[in-house]
């Protein structure tokens, strides 16, 4: 497949994105597997998709001084100057004539001759005087903002969270690249077993780091192989990984995963329980509790009952004090896992982090009382929000004055991951292990 051709299928999928919120994975994949796209080809399409949503505000400061009308630029016009842009300076694999040539091409098949020639004659000047430098912007907010394509406000927040310099680190780690790492079925396999099988499929992998089930791909991509098929492991990052572990489950449990889908956490559940004990999974939509069933089927695990339910209704369904283990892993606005869903830091606002907050104590205030007494609740995100995080764990324990932070949580952590624990509560940073942001509170009900 020629390179004009990856190009114009990125323009095609960066357009589809902005128009209709589609994700970024999704689309990409789609597209991948319609126009057949291989190899090398594959890697610069992902690249440049990624790169310039990535990168897109960034970009849109690049492009301004050299952009006249910017009110009458075309979108479409806007998406193609962007991830020229972004190859240009991001990408030193390919010459930068070769990128303008293929975009001006592209500019006269969708456009006219006028277009064209704007598009040569903006590319051109970056080529020849380069883009401007972050020092111009004078408020040091903003410069973190532009400089890493993040929304003002998110930087806001989060700067009054967890401090200026933090903040910046937290947003420079959003711009690199996701690691892959997979979670061996113990239930089936060894670790030693999948590391060998896929070794044969021509995947390099090593032991993880904070999972003992853990291996972290090191070349090549788990997902497109037959150890992938057979249900040798699940693809999951070990932040995620922790959580199962968090819940501190014995054989022949009885565990509510009360916000189940797609499965990686249920079906983990069902893996330390070998088999034994019962996983009822819900979720409040029909088709992603086809997910959490197809991955029960795909890694042959008997324990795991998917069930469609609103959690904030589950005490209608469940009597009292029937789960021995509950883990709510909740909606949330995804800020921690930024690197592999770039589209959601121009999507959410920050009301959405409001009315996600009010969700997430409704489930906990449902859930709570179909523990049993002495039995485990794990609550965790995938956002590094603290009204999200503490501040909803903080609202449940004033409530509700029988559960209190399980301070055993710090024993059942990896031990370069203790210092980060307190009061049964842990909050990965994307900066600091290069995993994704999570949040892990692991609450006791008193007897």
């Amino acid at each position: 497949m020629s390179r004009y051709n990856v190009r114009s299928i990125a323009l095609d999928i960066l357009l589809s994105i902005e128009k209709n919120q589609a994700f970024s994975n999704l689309l990409l994949n789609k597209s991948i597997e319609k126009h057949e796209v291989r190899g090398k080809d594959a890697g610069l399409l992902t690249e440049i998709v990624y790169g310039s949503i990535q990168r897109r505000d960034t970009l849109d400061y690049y492009l301004a001084p050299f952009i006249k009308n910017p009110k009458k630029l075309q979108s479409w016009v806007r998406v193609l100057l962007r991830l020229s842009v972004y190859q240009m300076i991001y990408l030193d694999r390919v010459p930068d004539r070769a990128i303008i040539h293929e975009a001006v091409e592209i500019a006269k098949q969708k456009g006219h001759r006028g277009i064209s020639s704007m598009v040569n004659g903006v590319l051109r000047s970056i080529q020849r005087e380069g883009v401007r430098s972050f020092e111009e912007i004078q408020d040091p907010l903003e410069r973190v903002a532009i400089e890493t394509s993040h929304p003002l406000w998110l930087v806001k927040r989060w700067a009054e969270q967890y401090g200026m310099d933090r903040t910046r680190e937290i947003c420079m780690a959003n711009l690199t690249a996701p690691k892959q790492t997979i979670r061996v079925n113990t239930a089936r396999f060894t670790v030693d077993e999948v590391k060998a099988q896929l070794q044969e499929e021509g995947i390099a992998v090593e032991k993880g780091e904070f999972a003992p089930e853990a291996l972290e791909v090191q070349k090549g991509n788990a997902a497109y192989t037959e150890a992938f098929k057979k249900g040798m492991f699940t693809i999951q990052d070990e932040s995620s990984m922790l959580v199962a572990h968090a819940l501190n489950v014995e054989e022949n449990e009885t565990v509510l995963d009360s916000c189940a889908a797609p499965g990686g956490k249920s079906t983990h559940i069902a893996e330390l329980l070998k088999g034994t004990g019962k996983v009822i999974s819900l979720d409040i939509h029909d088709h992603k509790v086809k997910l959490i069933a197809e991955q029960a089927t795909r890694l042959q695990l008997t324990n795991i009952e998917p069930t469609v339910l609103d959690s904030r209704k589950a005490g209608d369904s469940f009597g009292k004090e029937s789960f021995d283990r509950i883990l709510v892993d909740a909606p949330c606005s995804g800020f921690g896992v930024m690197r592999r869903k770039p589209d959601l830091k121009y999507v959410k606002t920050q009301k959405d982090v409001e009315q996600l907050s009010h969700i997430q104590l409704q489930i906990l205030e449902a859930v709570a009382p179909l523990l049993k007494s002495n039995g485990i609740l794990v609550y965790s995100t995938c956002t590094i929000d603290q009204e999200e995080n503490s501040d909803v764990v903080h609202a449940f324990l004033q409530k509700n004055d029988q559960f209190k932070e399980d301070n055993t949580f710090v024993d059942r952590v990896p031990e370069q991951l203790k210092q980060n624990v307190k009061h049964g509560q842990i909050q990965l940073l994307p900066d600091q292990q290069h995993s994704d942001g999570f949040y892990i509170a692991c609450l006791r009900k008193q007897v």
